[in-house]
Order: C-alpha cells, then sequence, then structure tokens
C-alpha cells in the first residue's frame, strides 16, 4: 500500500507544489516512510511510500525516464515479475533491484496503454506522457487498489483517498444524493459514483486516458463466464486449485517485513494461513502472526475451537482480539474520517480492531481471506442444474447433504435453489410486474423517505443497475460471475484498504488472484459443490493442509449477536442521539416515523433487519453531521 496523488491542468495552468504537497499530506497515513512529488508545466505528481517489499525499501516515486518524457506514479505490488523482467530487460541489472514502479515505466514504455494487460498483482497508477500529452492511468482487476478521480474540462486531478481530493479549490464539496439512496436501499453495483459529485471512482480492471481532446475509459479485462474447463478426475482439479492457491499465497509473501494473516477459523482464513505457514519455513522466514477475534461474553460467536486446531499445528504466533469489548459505533468519528465516506460493512468495528491487533504486533503485511466464498463459490445453482437435467437422485443426495451442513430445512433449500430458478420466464416477469406494481424498490428498506427516491428516479435506477440480473441465474456459472463481478467486491476493498491505511497496513487477498478467479469460474459445478459440501475443490485441494475439522466444517459463524449487542446497548446513547432527538441531518431522506418504530421494533425484540436500516441511517446522520456537505 501506497499513496498516489496528480493534477493535469487541461487548460495549460501551471500544477503548483503548494497542490501536491497539500494532497500528499492528506495521503500520509498510507505512506509513512516518505513523499515524493514531479511537476512540470500542467502537470504535477505526487507519491506517499509505505514500505512492504524488498524493492520498494530503495524506490523513489514519481519516477521519470531520463528524458522525463515519461513519468509514473504507482501503488502498486507486481506479481509477474520474473515474466516481465524477461520480456522488458534491464541491462543485465539483478531482479531485486528493480522496483515495481521501474517494471511499470518499462511496461508503459514497451507497451503504451496495452500495458495493464500484461500485468499480473494489484495496482492503481498513473502515467504522464509528455510526447503525446495524456495522463494515462489504471486499476487492477478487482479494484484492490482504490482510485478516485476529479475531471472537468479545466482539470483531471486524482488520488488513492477522497481527502486528497478535497484538497484541491477545483474540486466541489457536494452531497451526491444518488449515493446516499444507493447506500440505504442498499444496492452497490454502480463502480462509478461517490458519495461527492464530481468526485468517481476508477472501476477495476478499466484505464482512464486523458488528453485536452478528452478523456476515455477503457476495460482492459474481463472475466469469461462461457469458458468451462475439463480435466480427467478429481484429483486432478484439486492439484490444480492447490498449485494456484499457492502461487497466489506465495505471491503476497513478497515482504521486507513481518507479515501476519487474519485467522477466524472459517475455511477461507484458515487456508491461507495454513498454506502461507509452510511456505514462510520454507523460506526460512519467521513465523506467521495469526490475527484472530474472540467473544468470552458472547460465546455463540466464539470460533476458538476452528482458530484452535490451525493454531495447534504450529508455525504461527497467534494474537488475539476481545471482538466483544468493542461495539458498531467505537470510535465512529475518527473512522469516518479515515473512510471519507459512509460504508456498508456492518463489521468494520471488528475488522478494525483486528488492524489494530496486527499493527501493535509489528506486522506490515496482513493476508484476509475476504471474499473467498465468491471465488471458489458455493455452487449451489447446482442442484437447479441437476433438477433441470432429471438427475432427480442426485438432486436429493445433494439437497440432503447440504440441509445438514448449513443447518437447513431441505424445502426450502429447494424453493431457493431449484423452484425459483427453474420457474418459466413468462411466470417470473408476470411475477416481477406485480412486484414492481405493488412494492417499489425501496421497499427493501421501508425507512427510506418515498418522496426521496421518487425525487431521484430510484426505480429507474435500481432496474438499470441490475441490468437483467433481478432474475435468477440459469447455472452455477452465471450465478458465479455475477458473484465475481459484482460492485460489492470494488467497494468492499475500498472500505477495507481505507481501514488498513489507518494503521497503516497492506492488506493483501489471495482469493483475488485473477489467475485463481478465472480456474474456478471454468470450474464444472460438481467441483464446486458435491456430497452436500459447498467449496469441495478447496476441500478436497487441502487436504493434509488443512485440519480435518476446519476442512468439513458444514457452516460458519454468525457474528450478528455481537453486533446486536453493542448497537443496541452501548452504542444506544449515541443511537438514540440520532434516532430519537436529533435526525436533522438525514430528515430529507429518511423517514424518520419509520426510523423511529424500526428502532422501538429492534430494540424490543433484536430484529435484525430492523437493525440495519438504523445502522446506516446513523452512520449516513454521524457522517453528514461531520462533513456538513452542501446539496
Amino acid at each position: 500500500m501506497s499513496g498516489i496523488a496528480g493534477v493535469y491542468h487541461l487548460d495549460g495552468r501551471e500544477a503548483l507544489s503548494a497542490d501536491i504537497e497539500r494532497m500528499t499530506t492528506a495521503l500520509a497515513g498510507r505512506g509513512p516512510d516518505g513523499a515524493g512529488a514531479w511537476n512540470r508545466g500542467a502537470v504535477g505528481l505526487g507519491h506517499r511510500s509505505l514500505w512492504t517489499t524488498p524493492e520498494s525499501t530503495t524506490e523513489r516515486l514519481p519516477l521519470a525516464d531520463r528524458e522525463e518524457s515519461i513519468v509514473v506514479t504507482a501503488d502498486a505490488r507486481i506479481d509477474n515479475r520474473d515474466d516481465l523482467f524477461g520480456v522488458l530487460g534491464f541491462g543485465g541489472r539483478p531482479s531485486r533491484e528493480v522496483s515495481d514502479g521501474e517494471l511499470l515505466l518499462a511496461a508503459y514504455t514497451r507497451w503504451g496503454e496495452r500495458c495493464p494487460e500484461h500485468l499480473l498483482g494489484d495496482f492503481a497508477f498513473a502515467v504522464w506522457d509528455r510526447r503525446r500529452q495524456t495522463l494515462f492511468c489504471a486499476r487492477d482487476h478487482f479494484g484492490v487498489k482504490p482510485f478516485y478521480y476529479h475531471q472537468s474540462p479545466r482539470v483531471v486531478a486524482f488520488a488513492s483517498q477522497i481527502k486528497a481530493l478535497l484538497c484541491l479549490p477545483e474540486v466541489p464539496r457536494r452531497l451526491n444524493e444518488v449515493r446516499v439512496a444507493d447506500y440505504l436501499l442498499p444496492i452497490l453495483e454502480d463502480m462509478e459514483i461517490t458519495f461527492y459529485e464530481g468526485i468517481l471512482r476508477l472501476p477495476p480492471a478499466h484505464t482512464l486516458t486523458v488528453s485536452p481532446e478528452g478523456a476515455a475509459l477503457r476495460r482492459f479485462w474481463s472475466l469469461d463466464p462461457s469458458r468451462e474447463l475439463r480435466l480427467g478426475s478429481d484429483e486432478a482439479y484439486a492439484d490444480a486449485f492447490r498449485e494456484l492457491f499457492t502461487e497466489a499465497v506465495r505471491c503476497r509473501l513478497r515482504s521486507a517485513f513481518p507479515i501476519g494473516a487474519m485467522l477466524s477459523g472459517g475455511l477461507d482464513s484458515s487456508s491461507i494461513v495454513c498454506v502461507a505457514r509452510r511456505l514462510v519455513a520454507a523460506d526460512g522466514g519467521a513465523r506467521l502472526h495469526t490475527i484472530s477475534a474472540i467473544f468470552d461474553d458472547v460465546p455463540e460467536c466464539d470460533e476458538r475451537r476452528f482458530i484452535n486446531a490451525v493454531v495447534a499445528q504450529n508455525g504461527v504466533r497467534p494474537h488475539y482480539m476481545r471482538g466483544d469489548a468493542i461495539t458498531p459505533l467505537t470510535g465512529i468519528d475518527r473512522v469516518l474520517w479515515d473512510h471519507d465516506e459512509p460504508f456498508w460493512n456492518l463489521y468494520m468495528y471488528m475488522h478494525r480492531g483486528l488492524l489494530e491487533t496486527a499493527h501493535h504486533a509489528g506486522v506490515r503485511i496482513l493476508l484476509d481471506g475476504f471474499g473467498g466464498d465468491g471465488v471458489v463459490s458455493y455452487g449451489t445453482l447446482r442442484l437447479a442444474e441437476l433438477a433441470r437435467a432429471g438427475r432427480l437422485k442426485t438432486l436429493a443426495t445433494e439437497v440432503m447433504g447440504l440441509s445438514r451442513r448449513l443447518e437447513r430445512p431441505p424445502w426450502t433449500i429447494v424453493r431457493q435453489q431449484v423452484v425459483g430458478t427453474l420457474t418459466p420466464e413468462p411466470v417470473r416477469g408476470a411475477w416481477r410486474w406485480l412486484l414492481r406494481r405493488n412494492e417499489p424498490p425501496w421497499a427493501r428498506n421501508r425507512t427510506m423517505k418515498a418522496d426521496f427516491a421518487r425525487r431521484i428516479g430510484l426505480a429507474e435506477r435500481v432496474e438499470a443497475l441490475l441490468d437483467g440480473r433481478s432474475r435468477p441465474p440459469r447455472t452455477a456459472r452465471e450465478s458465479h460471475w455475477r458473484e465475481l463481478t459484482s460492485g460489492v467486491n470494488a467497494f468492499g476493498f475500498e472500505v477495507l484498504g481505507a481501514a488498513g491505511a489507518a494503521f497503516p497496513l497492506d492488506l493483501r487477498y489471495p482469493f483475488f488472484d485473477r489467475r485463481l478467479a478465472e480456474f474456478c469460474l471454468a470450474l464444472p459445478p460438481e467441483q464446486k459443490l458435491a456430497s452436500g459440501y459447498p467449496r469441495m475443490i478447496a476441500r478436497r485441494a487441502l487436504a493434509g493442509v488443512l485440519p480435518e475439522e476446519v476442512r468439513w466444517r458444514g457452516g460458519k459463524a454468525d457474528f450478528s449477536p455481537n453486533f446486536m449487542r453493542g448497537l443496541l446497548g452501548l452504542d444506544r446513547e449515541l443511537v438514540e442521539d440520532v434516532v430519537l432527538r436529533d435526525p436533522s441531518t438525514i430528515e430529507a431522506y429518511v423517514d424518520v416515523a419509520a426510523l423511529r418504530d424500526a428502532y422501538g421494533r429492534c430494540a424490543g425484540r433484536g430484529v435484525r433487519p430492523e437493525a440495519l436500516a438504523v445502522w446506516g441511517a446513523v452512520t449516513l446522520a454521524l457522517w453528514l453531521r461531520r462533513t456538513k456537505l452542501a446539496r
């Protein structure tokens, strides 16, 4: 993790050093190990460094070629360094002397705007090309690295965090009410807008090219939902997964500093820890740090049985955080400052507690299993495929097995995974029409003010954003593809990354390796769901690596009791300050009477859907109080 920033005055005005300095100062949390700046004429670039890899400790960005015709600033970890080194050549210099920034500079010099197509890893970077008078920007395949920008006829500015853009006088401080509606609903499929009018996000797997003639977005990569992989046996699939997953973890262990990994006891985080500790030990490194949450006072949330099974295999230094000692609104003012926007992540308070624990343990690089469910896939739409093919005996076996693993009634599984998918399209279409006719989209959150939703055209917006996703997926692969391409992933990375910058930690996500994601999407459905076990490919591949009780566990932890306990207990005073005493900042968007009713019902019975609406409204209100944005 590092911080990047820059401006390009399209009207020819000089890029002021003071502007770049203000932007990089705002990004200081992302890069405490040094700052750099470059400006010539109408262009200025800035950088804040957080040393993580061996090469980063001597890297100085922004970096220019000898003629200063090409200049790059980057927040990047490039994983296919050896491949690039062989193609690009560096005059006999050893690879360890070449930084990722130098690789990006050489890649752009060689391939121009096609260079992101040759990269693996997590990256957000900008290149000033003096000869072409263009500013070229790119963001990695899944949006792990953040990239925000402002564009007007006079200036284009970019930064790793919104707070750096707000340092510029040209960037307006106006509230984007469309994003407010998205947040309250919630729907997170729009991968460009933010809570600020005039500030956008560069979507994952996209480039942005800016010149005096205009700006152009281009997608440089996409997942192929039609590709299907066929190997000879279950063992062959397992071997291939294990090789790719191990390589994904190995790439993210490149570090000159202590490494940690989240360990919740779930399949995803445990898989990362068990593979990473073997790799660290084989490389002769210090033991891997593990970071876990425990719940003495809320035992139904406690996962120590599974955490201890992983720790007992040795090779790690465990650290623990009391998840029941913090609440959803703990330190909320600082949290909102760090994030720049309201965030839809109910368990961010726990995540920040874990990050703080890692920081105090001396960790600088932290592996995280975020998104592992979606990358590997539960594969439950295989049930519909079995029903469609008339394979009823296999269908019954899988339904009963899944019922036992997930502790859900068989009929519930059939209704959710089979009936809706197999219902003929005319019937589904009529049903959708009836729902739209009788219940508007904002009925998903009945505390949203109806006239506000109508004013911004929320019904039409939801239909456009879903773009066919409102119908049930027909196949397991289509369902898998939807999950991998959802805007929720990029939003999650932005939220988690902002939290990481507060400590500061470089968060790395082995499951979101492009090669691994492409492989998992292409798997046949029986490799994802088999014998009633979701994510079967990972369970088979990690035999002898994962403890057996983790490898074959059925469900996963539910942390909602701890969330409810905190929100309605220790956070009650702050919640009631907004809901009962002063809801003025949100009354244009939220039906206050409905919000109070929802609070009364969730306070009385602990009903989770109402609690989500209350938490979202309170967080929005506190952020609006803090920012005082104009509408």
